[in-house]
């Protein structure tokens, strides 16, 4: 068994390149564990290297693969040289077309060793935020971040390219970066104590950040995918997002006032034929033509509200999901089987109910799955919702002997309660809104069917059933 260290991603090549031509298979080589000590060949000299066996047809290495290697060099996994050099081996003996099986176990680890490395590249070029300081009269800007993988000498030419005529550094807890305005020198980590937390340009950044920050386009989610929580303490915009975030609700609603952003929604489809509007029947025959948005697009037809005009009850959704988008009938899917056997529990004709939705096509992302492709439910955004809601108040102004509404999830409860509503705080209540006296918001049966915690999922249906037992009371 062979032991040697590789340093950096030329080491391990070096290294790997006199072990192949020495037809040493994977088996008997064995890169050490500990990264940034001297290779062992270093100290041996040549001689320790084992010697080219020159009958050997040296095979040529893929272009693909050397890239791929380098890029999967700076990952953290210290396994890394072992699966480089196996998959080199496998690529030069035998198995030339291995960089297309992508099912394949070592083929799959290294795709996602370097999926990682680029993400986490990724995010470093987005996320590092200098602070000014002053070293000896000279401006020299320092930064403190938080990688996954060993990246900085991927990413500092970057940074030297980006801010070229600035002194900067770039420190981290494995290794550390100083740019001088000529060239990168690299040194150790250090904690995060060493860089300065603030300076007088943070207030600067904070006044523009704020200035671009688009309540209409919030999906917290994302926004924590992209921005890791574990930069947060870095960045110094992370202090008001909490306060952007409280403040979306008013300012989206301004938006909407002054239609900024907001230039058609589906009134003017309805004002621009006066004789069907007058009927609800000829308010969904429009709402079939209505190309208001996008998500018409993709969907395969606008899902309008069905039941009596002289509904007691209204139960408001959030959009059609896959089942409802082919049937063209609200909640007729999973959800709408949830939704139907608690309105029998409550004691309630689902016949004598009227049933819609805030938006009226369905808004997905597709996936491939070993079955095909799957549709899953995507969440509507402000201007979506704000296109299609006069569908919605059109079908109100209809149902005039309505005296409960039922708001299913926070998009409908949003639409017609308050836009800064919560259903985790606020469901169970009935409060009066402009629509009706008597307005009640609970969760949506998807929500219910998708909460991943069994004890969790069955809370909440009894709280959704207890909800529609008390619409039923108010109806009485």
């Amino acid at each position: 068994m062979h032991i040697v260290t590789a340093t950096d991603f030329q080491d391990w090549r070096d290294t790997a390149r006199r072990f192949l031509w020495a037809e040493v298979p994977p088996e008997s080589l064995r890169f050490n564990r500990i990264d940034g000590q001297p290779s062992l060949f270093d100290g041996g000299g040549v001689n320790a290297l084992p010697q080219p066996l020159g009958s050997v047809k040296r095979n040529a290495v893929p272009r693909p693969f050397l890239s791929l290697a380098e890029t999967v060099s700076f990952h953290r996994d210290s396994g890394r040289w072992n699966l480089l050099y196996r998959i080199l081996w496998r690529l030069t003996h035998g198995e030339p077309n291995l960089l297309e099986i992508t099912t394949d176990d070592d083929m799959h680890r290294m795709a996602t060793m370097e999926k990682a490395v680029r993400r986490d590249s990724h995010k470093m070029k987005a996320f590092v935020r200098f602070r000014k300081v002053d070293r000896d009269g000279v401006e020299h800007y320092i930064a403190w971040h938080r990688p996954d993988h060993r990246i900085v000498k991927r990413v500092a030419p970057f940074f030297a390219r980006r801010f070229k005529a600035m002194h900067w550094t770039i420190l981290t807890p494995s290794e550390s970066v100083v740019w001088d305005q000529k060239t990168l020198q690299y040194g150790s980590g250090v904690a995060r104590s060493e860089a300065p937390d603030s300076d007088e340009l943070e207030e600067l950044w904070l006044t523009y950040y704020g200035s671009i920050f688009n309540p209409a386009r919030i999906k917290t989610s994302m926004m924590k995918s992209e921005m890791p929580v574990k930069h947060w303490p870095t960045l110094p915009e992370t202090k008001i997002i909490d306060d952007l975030l409280e403040d979306a609700p008013r300012r989206v609603q301004e938006m909407i006032e002054r239609n900024e952003g907001f230039q058609r929604t589906a009134t003017d489809l309805i004002q621009s034929q006066p004789e069907l509007s007058q009927r609800l029947d000829g308010v969904r025959e429009l709402a079939q033509q209505c190309q208001v948005c996008d998500l018409f697009r993709e969907s395969t037809q606008t899902v309008f509200g069905v039941g009596p005009t002289t509904a007691k009850l209204v139960i408001v959704g959030e959009q059609p999901g896959d089942s409802e988008d082919l049937a063209g009938i609200p909640f007729v899917g999973p959800a709408g089987q949830l939704l139907n056997d608690a309105l029998q529990q409550a004691g309630i004709d689902r016949s004598s109910v009227y049933v819609t939705n805030v938006v009226k096509h369905f808004k997905h992302t597709t996936t491939v799955t070993p079955l095909g492709k799957k549709r899953l439910h995507a969440k509507p955004n402000a201007r979506e919702i704000r296109c299609c809601k006069p569908w919605l108040e059109a079908e109100l102004d209809h149902l005039s002997e309505a005296s409960v509404i039922v708001c299913l999830g926070a998009t409908a409860a949003k639409a017609l309660i308050d836009p800064g509503f919560n259903v985790t705080r606020q469901r169970g209540q009935v409060v009066s809104t402009e629509r009706c006296n008597q307005t009640i918001a609970t969760w949506h049966p998807a929500a219910i069917l998708r909460t991943p915690d069994k004890a969790l999922r069955l809370q909440k249906l009894q709280q959704f059933s207890s909800d529609l037992a008390l619409a039923k009371k108010r109806l009485e």
